[in-house]
């Protein structure tokens, strides 16, 4: 018998007898509906326990701690345990083509047309389906890059749901005109990628800009946020989420959404431009960035040694930094995933009336549900119901929100990069392959203008390795956004209008200068922010649309049910955490 068997028999063994010896201690109070909603409530179960605890005599203070900790955690197990897993269907490609052209396999060997050696990839899913750690150490990999993170989603969280209760709609197939769109888009991104963000808006006479909104809306199918109906300069690449339509029982049909705030004001969210309170330091939001010209993957050799996992080119970073002004700005600032959200929770939470001109906060209120907010002898603390309590929450999300994400990227789609679909159209216009490529992409103007830019059918990326080791949907990065910005929509009132609002000086992105316009408030910045992490990661050119706002979903989803595990633990009189989530409905934790 191996290690990993005698360890399943010894849990399995342990379940039975933890299930008989303590089913009968306590009942949740109902299944979740939905992903919303107590599954139990600690009070009431302690009232029931109250019978038991004085047969089994006085106990002391600790022990009752110890009793009613117990308790919690397993009515939080069953409650998570009852909520089935996601039906959760597949685009197909993997078993539709035999070469694998639908199906991620970067870092394993490929042939000069950049199909993988299916020998590598049989010994990836090999490992995927046995999910033993012996032979993710077999997997056969074509350079020196590594697998990221696989057997990350097969660890038991003990908080939150899995990856494989998160209902997500399948990605767009491979030949499909939803596919070869969102491929359009990011062709548009790679053309625009030294464009100041200033310069989407309405009244624009970036002729590039007018012609990717004028392309985009020849396509009814393309998902990303529209005016009236209509792709703008003002809408052009901002942020989008897709939830299951609960309608459609199949699983198999996306929802599209614009988040509150997203289109409002500046296409850069606050929390990107102003001062982090560290303490007695602060961290000021310029970055460091590319210069001009960094784009990589145009030159068939060097995209082929990327697919295969060697060691790729470096960038040449400006050195000068200064504020995100640009969409490579906005790649680069999501190319290291980085404190983002711990930075907005310190901005949310540093107080307004601190002396320091550079590092304090915007003293934003908690939520009005906040059991201390209107307390007259108590306020909360690294424990709970303050800043320091919700920056834990925000590093263990981070952790299930990835989790979560790498299921869907390992054990369930595997779909392919936008670096992978570029290969295929550069075989097909050059080497005469016949790839199902829809006509939608082929016969662009984003295509011909990126070809007569860059000499190459291939996507120009704003990153020298290209994407992660692992595939493409949902995005993980995505996912954080996702969990982050839900976590701190639940502690901070939603509706405080950010004060002194700043924009980058059109003219010196070094600095800042007053933003005039509408009122913006921190739900919608904090959405904003969310949208642009998540963009960002496609103006680099690793992510679809879809995996973005798909991840966004999922991430909202995780932090649900953190919440809600994390409710049944507190002593407070608590009445849930309330907040308004992507598709604009407001919820009760």
């Amino acid at each position: 018998m191996s290690l990993n068997e005698k360890k399943s028999k010894v849990l399995n063994a342990a379940s039975r007898r933890s299930f008989l010896l303590h089913t009968g201690l306590f009942t949740a109070s109902g299944v979740v509906a939905g992903m919303v909603g107590s599954t139990f409530s600690p009070e009431k179960s302690l009232a029931r326990e109250s019978i038991v605890q004085r047969r089994r005599g006085r106990q002391s203070l600790g022990e009752r701690y110890i009793d009613k900790a117990y308790r919690v955690r397993i009515a939080a197990a069953e409650a998570n345990r009852r909520i089935p897993a996601a039906l959760n269907p597949t685009n197909g490609d993997e078993e539709r083509y035999p070469n694998k052209i639908g199906s991620d396999s970067r870092g394993l060997p490929h042939n000069r047309l950049g199909e993988v050696d299916l020998v590598a990839y049989e010994s990836l899913t090999r490992a995927i389906n046995t999910q033993s750690h012996e032979d993710f150490e077999k997997v056969i990999l074509g350079g020196t890059r590594k697998l990221v993170n696989a057997q990350g989603p097969l660890a038991a969280s003990l908080e939150g749901i899995h990856g494989a209760q998160v209902p997500l709609p399948p990605p767009p197939a491979l030949a499909s005109s939803e596919r070869a769109v969102e491929a359009v888009e990011l062709y548009w991104q790679a053309l625009l990628r030294d464009v100041p963000f200033d310069e989407l808006n309405n009244n624009t006479s970036n002729r590039l800009v007018l012609a990717a909104v004028e392309e985009l809306n020849k396509f009814s199918n393309f998902f990303g946020p529209r005016e009236n109906g209509r792709v703008t300069p003002q809408t052009l690449f901002r942020g989008s989420v897709t939830y299951v339509d609960p309608n459609d029982r199949s699983g198999t049909t996306a929802r599209h959404v614009t988040p509150p705030g997203v289109l409002v004001g500046p296409h850069i969210s606050q929390f990107a431009l102003l001062n982090i309170p560290w303490g007695v330091q602060y961290i000021p939001p310029v970055i460091r960035t590319a210069l001009p010209g960094n784009d990589f993957l145009t030159d068939y050799d060097e995209w082929l040694n990327v697919q295969n996992g060697g060691t790729p080119r470096t960038i040449q970073y400006d050195p000068v930094r200064r504020y995100v002004s640009t969409i490579r700005d906005l790649s680069e600032y999501s190319h290291a995933p980085g404190a983002a959200f711990s930075g907005a929770a310190l901005i949310l939470g540093g107080s307004r009336n601190a002396p320091d001109p550079f590092g304090v906060g915007i003293g934003a209120p908690f939520d009005s549900g906040n059991p201390f907010v209107l307390s007259p002898t108590q306020q909360g603390g690294n424990g709970s119901f303050a800043l320091g309590h919700l920056q834990a929450l925000l590093y263990l999300g981070r952790s299930r929100a990835i989790r979560a994400a790498y299921w869907s990227k390992f054990y369930v789609h595997r779909t392919l990069r936008p670096e992978a679909y570029a290969g295929l159209i550069y075989n097909n216009a050059v080497n005469n392959t016949q790839y199902p490529i829809h006509r939608d992409i082929l016969n662009s103007q984003a295509l011909a203008q990126s070809f007569s830019k860059f000499g190459s059918y291939l996507l120009p990326h704003g990153y020298p390795e290209g994407s992660p080791i692992h595939s493409s949907y949902v995005g993980g990065a995505a996912a954080i956004a996702g969990v982050s910005a839900t976590l701190l929509k639940a502690y901070f009132d939603e509706n405080y209008i950010i004060p002194d609002p700043v924009v980058p000086d059109p003219n010196n992105p070094t600095r800042v200068i007053p933003y005039i316009g509408e009122v913006l408030t921190v739900g919608s910045e904090l959405n904003k922010l969310a949208a642009n992490y998540t963009l960002g990661r496609g103006h680099g050119g690793i992510h679809w649309r879809t995996d973005g706002a798909a991840g966004l979903a999922l991430g909202e989803q995780i932090a649900i049910s953190i919440l809600r595990d994390e409710r049944l633990g507190y002593n407070e009189t608590f009445n849930g955490f309330t907040f308004t989530k992507f598709d604009g409905t407001r919820v009760t934790v």
